[in-house]
């Protein structure tokens, strides 16, 4: 088995490495002067399982090829909602598939559900959420209630609300146009409770920002929002900065080391320990789905309580060695 990494990600890729008990794979990538990257292998894949972090590469005659993918690209473009609307998100995924050599993608709560079809191994980051909000939250989870911002993610906070045995609210939104809403109605009870927004990706912040308000105008004692992707485009900063969000906390799916730097309420949780795992499934041949309901690691590395990914990479943290022993080291 050989991993190997992109631009996009390092960080991660050397996080989930080392929960492996494995090096990183030897390449290098340059950007030459058109934009355009050149990427060289530096050691054999022959006969080899590749696990590549964000990219992809078919010239070698590696055995097979996976992604690791955790934040998928064009995930909210996967239905033709207006005339001659292409279905970008099936055409990226055959883009992988078929004209990238992949043999299966890794990916990390697609937006929609029908995404799932598209790829072989979906993960879910709710376990290790379940299990940060436990952690940091103690007894006073009791008085909280999970809120979806969307009907669309309805089905994703009701989940955790479950699990938590919590009350659960959403809000109904109508939209204009593309990143504008016009109006956004709750429904549920909130008041004097710690409301806790449950979404799979924040991108501007607009529709977390507008929820806060209208939750502590509904009575919330406090809000916190917990994303899987932080995108955190364009002024998505300066509106969670000005909005009435005590705490954003999202994974590092995607890097956040610059976002965290300009935003004192942004924390990230590792979810490389998922991803480790279903590395380590895929390539033994073992069931991946038992990662739907349960964390691998015990406990999961928090980068909320380090300075950077980096100290994260460098922290005596839980690994798991091939044989699938956990050690520390």
């Amino acid at each position: 088995m050989a991993s190997s990494n992109s631009t996009s990600h390092p960080e991660l890729a050397q996080l989930i490495c080392r929960r492996l008990g494995l090096p990183l794979g030897n390449s290098s990538i340059i950007t030459l002067p058109s934009g355009e990257l050149s990427v060289t292998f530096h050691e054999s894949v022959r006969e080899a399982d590749v696990y590549i972090v964000a990219t992809a590469s078919s010239d070698e005659t590696g055995t097979n090829g996976a992604l690791m993918d955790p934040h998928f690209p064009y995930a909210r473009q996967d239905k033709k909602d207006k005339s001659r609307a292409p279905i970008t998100a099936k055409l990226v995924a055959n883009m992988l598939v078929r004209g990238a050599g992949i043999d299966h993608v890794i990916t990390m709560d697609l937006h929609a559900s029908q995404i799932q079809g598209f790829f072989d191994i979906p993960l879910y980051a709710e376990p290790t959420m379940l299990q940060y909000l436990r952690e940091t939250m103690g007894q006073e989870i009791r008085n909280a209630v999970i809120v979806s911002p969307d009907a669309g993610g309805a089905k994703r906070a009701s989940s955790m609300a479950a699990a938590l045995d919590l009350d659960f609210a959403l809000f109904h939104k109508e939209r204009k146009k593309a990143n504008e809403i016009a109006r956004m109605v709750l429904v549920g009870n909130v008041e004097g409770k710690t409301a806790i927004l449950i979404d799979d990706m924040a991108d501007t912040c607009g529709t977390l920002a507008l929820a806060a308000k209208h939750l502590l105008s509904g009575g919330a004692k406090t809000v916190l929002a917990l994303v899987t992707h932080g995108i955190l485009s364009g002024p998505a900063l300066k509106v969670l900065g000005e909005s009435q969000i005590e705490k954003l906390i999202v994974t590092n799916s995607i890097p956040q080391r610059a976002h965290r730097d300009g935003c004192a309420r942004l924390r990230e949780i590792d979810v490389s320990h998922v991803l480790a795992e279903a590395v380590r499934r895929s390539h033994y041949g073992e069931s991946v789905s038992a990662l739907f309901h349960v964390v691998p690691f015990t406990p999961a590395t928090r980068l909320d309580y380090a300075q950077s990914a980096d100290d994260a990479v460098k922290a005596k943290v839980p690994i798991m060695l091939n044989n699938g022993q956990v050690v520390n080291v």
